[in-house]
């Protein structure tokens, strides 16, 4: 009774700090606007500034509900991946689809020169660039997706997954190795990660194929606790490993490959977000650590989104640097004070 009115409480102060830092998301950068003309804005009204209005509709709401896709999703990823290989160092990227994506867009961004100009002109493009990496992850699942059908030990995919990556990455090198300088600091910056500048569009394709990736986890959470002590035990509760399995590949998959060709390999999110939501809700149940690990992706990114903008000016830090910097320390914080309890 009492960890369930805990968890109630804890659900609700996550919940008023994912409102607040959205709005604070949408308020602040270069140019601060204030409260009521985001309100104005959101509700249909026109606020004192037209411009107000194009910034807060155009770029700033787009880029806060990306930063929220992209924390619950790499969240989630991270939290599936770490309980089916139980590992715990274990994140969403770890079946090489980031790598997979990086080999497609390192194709087009650095192999466009070789191609006919009216195709290597669409394939630099954003909507280029997307399906590059798109279609550079989908490789790489299909290829894990064919070898976990091969394989029964759960250790062996991991290993694989890691071997694709290295062997992309390889790839990656050589072609990275023959580019000029123009196009290596075009490769760099897609790979420093970017919430900015997607359509509305963009951010509609990416919400329907979170929104699949976290319909696959969730009916993954019961199998995820059975797995907490060992594939054998889960099979002994009448189990289907096999499809779980596939289905917790699946999802992390559509999950990671999908917001990494729209924003970007975006570092560490996946790997400390589970951490810090078990030691804050201090459970192993899914059915809690699902949720309490949605609302924990979505302030970390904002909050990190606020400040890779750095207010009051018009500079804007790489996402990914922020979120480690950001990040890692209150890891390491969290995990000191649970060893210590005098803290």
């Amino acid at each position: 009774m009492y960890q369930t009115r805990r968890n109630s409480i804890l659900f609700l102060l996550l919940l008023l700090g994912v409102i607040s830092l959205l709005v604070a998301d949408i308020s602040l950068g270069a140019v601060h606007i204030p409260l009521n003309a985001i309100f104005e804005s959101l509700t249909g009204g026109k606020p004192t500034k037209e411009t107000w209005e194009y910034i807060i509709l155009n770029y700033r709401l787009p880029k806060a509900i990306t930063a929220i896709l992209v924390g619950m999703g790499l969240s989630i990823s991270g939290l599936l991946m770490q309980t089916l290989f139980r590992n715990p160092l274990a994140g969403p990227y770890v079946l090489g689809l980031s790598s997979g994506s990086s080999l497609g867009v390192a194709f087009v961004i650095l192999g466009a020169a070789y191609l006919p100009p009216f195709l290597g002109n669409f394939l630099i493009s954003s909507y280029g660039i997307v399906i590059a990496s798109f279609f550079g992850s989908l490789l790489v699942l299909l290829a894990v997706l064919l070898v976990s059908q091969k394989l029964r030990d759960t250790m062996a995919i991991l290993i694989v997954g890691l071997m694709f990556g290295s062997f992309t990455s390889a790839f990656v090198g050589i072609l990275s190795y023959f580019s000029t300088a123009e196009q290596l600091q075009k490769f760099t910056f897609w790979s420093l990660g970017n919430l900015g500048n997607l359509s509305w569009t963009s951010v509609s394709i990416l919400a329907a194929s979170v929104g699949l990736g976290l319909l696959l986890s969730i009916s993954s959470i019961k199998p995820l606790n059975a797995l907490l002590l060992g594939e054998n035990y889960a099979k002994s509760l009448g189990l289907n490993y096999n499809k779980a399995r596939l289905i917790i590949i699946l999802a992390t998959s559509i999950l990671a490959g999908s917001i990494t060709a729209f924003a970007g390999p975006i570092a560490f999110v996946g790997l400390a977000v589970p951490h810090i939501t078990k030691l804050v809700f201090k459970t192993s149940n899914h059915g809690v650590l699902f949720w309490g690990t949605l609302f924990f992706g979505a302030i970390i990114m904002l909050f990190c989104d606020i400040v890779s903008q750095v207010p009051g000016t018009e500079l804007t830090l790489p996402i990914n640097a922020i979120t480690s910097i950001i990040g890692a320390p209150i890891v390491v914080w969290l995990l000191v004070r649970k060893r210590n309890p005098m803290l």
